[in-house]
């Protein structure tokens, strides 16, 4: 998430290339504020120097193990800014993916804590727009998903595939439902379809290779929900000018409520008006294909146009709105 904001969102500069790296950092002027990231194993708390008054922290909430470490750099914040050494701290948090964020609010400064502001992933229903702010979940940088840089061919070669579906089927899920209903009616032989039993954190570079050829070599891309109805596949697919057809329900745990927020889930990418195609079934899906295979190849180009250019306005808004934020409440305001 933390690349996904620099790399992504702030076309931030990071040196050393090489991903491996131990240690890697770049800066850039945003309005009226400097930026410096860094980022890598080499990067724990107590082990850098904070040369600046303000600091954002990336952290990992995603699982207990996760929730251990992050809590070990909100103390050590919370040292330097007793110290006086910093005096305002941001939150860039990756939530947990039902919403359990719960172990955070001791630290907030609306509970007395010192952490001014908390942007956070997934549709997490104490997001106020006022110091809690939801954060989009961007790509997997962890399996190395690059900035991909929007191409003549990508917008106007004809396509193989009417759409993909590369992931995990797991038991009882609707991504059964979603891979019957692609057999039943002969439709898995226009699409791409890869469909393991058993998830893979780590890519090998012919997995990702191929994931991201069916992106390039598919009109849609199926995002079924897995444990959170948003999914990296959502802006992967972005990436690639391929429209994300995704499942619009509400998963189990205490993320928004759909019967209290009208647009959840998926609150952030409705709200900034996603050239998405949603769905409330598969059994939708059958249909949504019939149309598909009527569109010439001059409709596709369009609507690929129109996505790209959504999601390049969509990471602009977001990192806008993030120095905002920051500035206003970080930075006084100038008296004139």
């Amino acid at each position: 998430v933390g690349l996904y904001l620099w790399q992504h969102v702030f076309e931030g500069p990071l040196e050393p290339a090489d991903v491996t790296a131990q240690w890697r950092e770049g800066s850039q002027n945003i309005g009226k504020t400097h930026f410096s990231f860094i980022t890598g194993p080499s990067v724990v708390p107590g082990y850098f120097s904070v040369e600046a008054e303000h600091v954002v922290l990336v952290l990992n909430g995603r699982e207990e193990a996760k929730v251990a470490h992050a809590t070990q750099w909100l103390l050590y914040a919370q040292t330097l800014v007793q110290a006086r050494r910093i005096q305002h701290v941001a939150v860039v948090l990756l939530g947990n993916e039902q919403c359990h964020n719960e172990w955070i609010w001791p630290y907030l400064k609306r509970n007395g804590g010192f952490v001014s502001l908390l942007f956070v992933t997934y549709d997490y229903p104490l997001a106020n727009e006022e110091d809690i702010f939801q954060w989009p979940l961007g790509v997997a940088t962890y399996r190395n998903f690059p900035v991909v840089e929007p191409s003549w061919a990508m917008l106007h070669s004809p396509r193989s595939y009417l759409c993909n579906f590369l992931g995990t089927i797991y038991k009882n899920s609707s991504r059964e439902t979603l891979l019957e209903i692609l057999k039943q009616d002969g439709l898995d032989k226009l699409c791409w379809i890869a469909a393991r039993e058993q998830w893979q954190p780590q890519e090998t570079n012919e997995s990702f290779r191929n994931y991201q050829d069916a992106l390039l070599q598919s009109d849609l891309t199926l995002c079924p929900v897995g444990i959170n109805t948003e999914c990296y596949r959502i802006y992967e697919a972005c990436s690639y000018a391929s429209v994300p057809v995704v499942e619009d329900v509400m998963t189990p745990g205490d993320c928004g409520n759909s019967s209290v927020y009208h647009n959840a889930p998926l609150r952030l990418l409705k709200t900034m008006g996603a050239p998405f195609i949603f769905i409330k079934d598969w059994k939708e899906l059958p249909s949504l294909l019939e149309e598909e295979k009527k569109k010439s190849l001059q409709e596709k180009i369009q609507r690929r146009r129109k996505l790209i250019e959504w999601y390049q306005n969509f990471k602009a808004l977001m990192r806008q709105k993030f120095v905002n934020t920051l500035e206003n409440s970080f930075l006084p305001s100038d008296k004139g």
